[in-house]
Formats: structure tokens, sequence, C-alpha cells
């Protein structure tokens, strides 16, 4: 080789590696409904998350991490760096969790700065295409995109717009599909985004009976802030859960340093808002769906070996909005929106130049609820101060005796009201159907409204069916708007017993219909229930079957997409879960 040629080689090796440190793999793991509490960590002498323990004292740990107080709006913050309330997202499900789409994602940020981007896990911002995870940015996406799912083992989940089986265990069947995406980035030299969003320990409380029959009958050594709400089973649940995602983390950490990725990749691991039950917290106030500290203090360790310092503690608080500009600094990105963030990048804390870091206000609000955190004060819903520093448990209000910052948080709640929450909302969307870019619609029951006697399967919408439907003259009905006019091919999840075949279903949307008799029968039994170890209000789980009900021309427009029963020769016509639209031309 030439001199020149080994010049210019070296130059393209340093390049090379400069690059490289530029563009880390990120990894967020997002749990649902764990709370600050549920780790051996932070004190909680019942459950045991070695992996975790050991995640967070090889890297960087946060005292003080705000989410959400539920699910949708903090996903929809981890998005975008941008408070929940600006993207439209206003509920949990049947649409208000839908993140508008003229927010920029965090995974386009990444996958225009060539990232190979996936989701694993829960969703839950968004189903109909653009909604969709495939339209936000990610080139992969396994798991539902639902608010919560009913089944553990082995259950329906989605891979890329069509519906298979899960392989297993819920949580480690994503792990494994995680590490294959992993893996195979690896192979190929390619930096990747990975969002791995757990679904537990968020009810049902469905879990394997080895870990139970290790956390069935422990002792509760600590008890909820609350403990006359609290109910010893679900809690017992709840940490036998936290204990496979221990197990999971521990898994997915191996097989980085197996790929010899390790120190080329950030890793964080996060909840999505406070414990889904009145469990040991540390003594904070509020859990899950609170703006209190114990509703949206949320565990929050990073991860960089060879980079990030082991061991170190950020006083400094941070929040959901903040991982965006973070994450996007870290991998020296440029983020192109025309939409000022919320969040600040924190890169400062986490390399040790922070210099002189500036106090700010971190907002929290659901239904109506708003409450304010500064460093040390939380001004809580109500118009109480709190000096969280001394008074972790919300028990004295210091109002009085701080006027001056009291007043202060006050105007700023009532502005980030003013400006951000009212009005932000709009109920009135309704679901798309036949993007140009995406040919499968799914309309889950969970989006659609009833007439009659119909009934849900339970009170939350999300995973659940139609039952009980004993009238031809009642109806499903979505309000959709259809993007493309064409043929569009439908097909539905159904099961009905024996007595209910030759029911004739009948879908309908501003005067065209295509009806299909329903000629095999399909009753089976409700899945998991052994497994449930703690009864809540979620959906009994049973594998619907699939049928066509034929072609139906589509013209583009909004209206009322109907499914009717016009012929029920037994008792009812069927059960029903789920609507496909694929448009075929």
């Amino acid at each position: 080789m030439t001199k020149p040629m080994r010049i210019l080689s070296l130059f393209f090796l340093l390049a090379s590696v400069c690059f490289a440190s530029t563009q880390p793999n990120i990894i967020i793991i997002l749990t649902d409904d764990q709370g600050w509490g549920d780790l051996s960590l932070h004190g909680n002498q019942t459950v045991e998350t070695p992996n975790l323990d050991k995640f967070a004292e090889e890297g960087i740990q946060f005292d003080r991490f705000y989410v959400q107080p539920v699910c949708s709006p903090t996903r929809a913050e981890i998005l975008t760096g941008r408070y929940s309330a600006r993207g439209g997202v206003y509920s949990t499900s049947a649409g208000g969790e839908r993140l508008d789409l003229d927010e920029t994602t965090i995974a386009e940020v990444f996958r225009s700065a060539g990232y190979r981007t996936g989701v694993f896990g829960k969703w839950h911002n968004g189903s109909q295409y653009p909604y969709h995870p495939l339209g936000r940015g990610f080139d992969e996406f396994y798991g539902f995109t639902s608010g919560h799912w009913g089944l553990y083992f082995d259950p329906m989940i989605e891979h890329n717009g069509t519906y298979t089986r899960a392989n297993g265990f819920i949580i480690d069947d994503l792990t494994d599909k995680a590490m294959s995406f992993a893996a195979e980035n690896a192979k190929n030299e390619q930096p990747f985004f990975l969002f791995l969003t757990y679904n537990t320990p968020h009810s049902p409380m469905m879990v394997a009976d080895p870990l139970w029959e290790k956390y069935g009958n422990r002792e509760l050594k600590q008890k909820g802030t609350n403990a006359k709400n609290e109910d010893p089973v679900h809690t017992l649940a709840a940490l036998a859960l936290c204990e496979n995602i221990d197990w999971n983390v521990g898994r997915l950490v191996d097989k980085l340093k197996s790929l010899k990725i390790d120190e080329d990749t950030i890793v964080l691991y996060m909840t999505d808002n406070g414990p889904n039950g009145d469990r040991w917290n540390e003594g904070m106030k509020g859990r899950k769906g609170s703006t209190d500290e114990g509703g949206v203090r949320s565990p929050m360790f990073m991860r960089w070996p060879g980079t990030f310092e082991s061991g170190k503690m950020v006083m400094e608080p941070g929040a959901a909005i903040d991982l965006l500009p973070t994450l996007a600094d870290l991998a020296d990105i440029q983020i192109n929106t025309d939409k000022p963030l919320d969040g600040i990048s924190l890169k400062p804390l986490l390399t040790g130049n922070p210099g002189k870091w500036q106090d700010r206000f971190i907002f929290n609000a659901w239904r109506g609820n708003i409450s304010v955190r500064t460093k040390r004060y939380r001004l809580d819903t109500k118009g109480n101060l709190y000096h969280m520093l001394e008074d972790p448990g919300q028990l004295k209000d210091v109002s009085k005796d701080k006027p001056k910052i009291a007043r202060q948080l006050r105007e700023a709640r009532d502005k980030f009201k003013t400006e951000v929450v009212d009005g932000a909302y709009d109920e009135n969307r309704p679901f798309l159907v036949g993007h140009a870019d995406f040919n499968i619609t799914h309309l889950p029951a969970r989006d659609a409204t009833v007439t009659g006697a119909i009934e849900r399967s339970a009170r939350p919408p999300n995973d659940s069916f139609f039952r009980n439907w004993i009238s031809s003259k009642d109806t499903i009905n979505w309000d959709v708007d259809v993007l493309e006019s064409g043929t569009y091919s439908a097909e539905i999840l159904y099961t009905c017993p024996e007595d209910s075949v030759g029911a004739v279903v009948e879908l309908e949307f501003q005067g065209a219909t295509t009806t299909a008799t329903v000629k095999e029968p399909h009753d089976p039994p409700f899945l998991g229930r052994d497994k449930i170890r703690s009864i809540k209000s979620e959906s009994p789980v049973k594998i619907f079957r699939k049928m066509g009900i034929g072609s139906i021309e589509l013209e583009a427009g909004t209206g009322t997409m109907k499914l009717k029963a016009i012929d029920i020769p037994g008792s009812q016509a069927i059960d029903f879960r789920l609507l496909t639209l694929t448009r075929v031309r």
C-alpha cells in the first residue's frame, strides 16, 4: 500500500471511529404500573430485583425523575419531548390516547439520522395508521396498540399490521424479539433505537405458577401509605411480575455483552406512572392516576459502560419530556421540528459538566388535576405547598410559611392550564381507514360504540369484546374517515355457540354493504383465568376465529361504519372482537 493510500485508510478508520462514538445504540425499557418502591434497590424487602439493582449501580441513577399519572400521556412525552396535552392525548382508550399526527417522534428523529427503529410491547398512542407505530417512525412493531392486554400466556399479538400468536409469557417473548432485533442490527453494524415497552405489572395480575409458588404466601414486610386500602394478594402478584421483569432485563444486558455492543449501547430503564395499588412506595403520597409524588415519581437508570460514571446519583429532577433532547444530544443528532420542546437535555448532568443548573417547573396533569414540581417543592392540585426534601409524604402544607413560592407556583400552574391544558383535546377525531401508505386498518371493539342491548365484556374498553347481541336492530358503530376510495376486504374475529350458526352479519358504510353468514361454531373457553391471582375489572380473554365477510366498496369521506346482525336464528348473534379492513384495489 502506498503512503497516500495508508494515510487515506487511516483517515477513514479514524472517521469511522469518530462516527461510531456519536452513534450509540439506544434502548428505552419502559414498564407499566411499576412504582418507585417496587425494587429492592429502593428498599422493598419483599421483592427480589438483583439484575435491576446491578443495572442501576453500574450506571447513573436519578433521585427524582417524573412521568405522568397514567400510561398514554407518559408515552406521548417520551415520544415527543413535549407535554402530552400539546399532542392531543386526553384519555387512555377509545381514541383519546392518539398522539396528534403533526407531532415529531423520537423514532422519526433517530431514523432520519440513520438508525433502524423498533418498538416491542405496549404502544398506547394510536392504532389505525398513521397513528400506528409504523406511521410514527418505527421500522418494526411487535406488540399491541391497546392500553392493556388481557392474556399474558401465548396471547394474540400484532406484528407489523398482522395478528399472530406470541410464544409463551408475553414479557419473555417481547424480550426475545427485542434481543433478536438487537442481534440483527449488531450483525449488520447498524445503529438502532429500540423501545421495549413491557405491559406488566399492569393488571390482570397473571403470574406463572413457579413465581406464584415463590410469592403467593410471602409476608409483606412493609405496608402501603394507605394500608387499609392495600390488597395483599394484588401486591404480591405485582411484585412477582416485577421479579419476572428483573429476570428479562438481566437477559437483555447479557445479550448486549455477548453481542459485544454493551459499550456501544445506552440502556435506559423507567416506568410509566406510579404503582397500580396501595402498596409500599417509600411513604410517598399518591399512586397511579394521582398527580402527587407517588403517582408520578419513576425509577430512572441510565447505563452506558465506559462512558457514564458507575454509581453516580443525579439529584437534579428530570422528566419524561427530557428523553428526546437528552438522547439526541448524547448521539449528536439534530432534532428537526417546528414545535418547541418542553424538555431539556440532561447530558450535562450525565457527563459531569452541569455548571450552574437552573431550577425549573415540571408539570403533572390528569383529568383536570395539575401539580407543579421544582427541585424542593411541590404544589398539589388543591394549591397546597410541600417541601418535598423535608416532607416526601406531603403531610404539612407550608404555603403560609412560603407565600412567595406558593404564589409563584400557583401562577405557573394557572399559566400551564390556560396555555397547554385548556382546549388541547379534540374528542371529535374519527378513526382513520385506508391510508395510502398502509393497506390494513384494524377497528377493534375497544374503539366502537353500540346501540341496543349489546354490552362490553368489561368496563375498561381496552382488550374487550362485545356480547349479548340479541336483536337485529342493535349495531356496532365506528365514526370513521375513509382516506382512500377503493375495494376493501372485510374480516371479523368472532365466537359463537352451535345455536348461533346461521347468523347473518352485514357491514355498512354510506350505503355500501357486504354480508356473510356464520357457518362454523366457535365457542372456546376463557384463557388464563387460573393464572390471575387478584381479580380486577379487565375483560376475560378467549381465542377468536377469523371470518371473511366479503368485499365492500368504500368511498372516501367521513361517516358511521356499522356492523349489523340482520338475522339471528339462535339466542344471540356472535361475540365480536375485531374488524379488519384490507384495501385490495
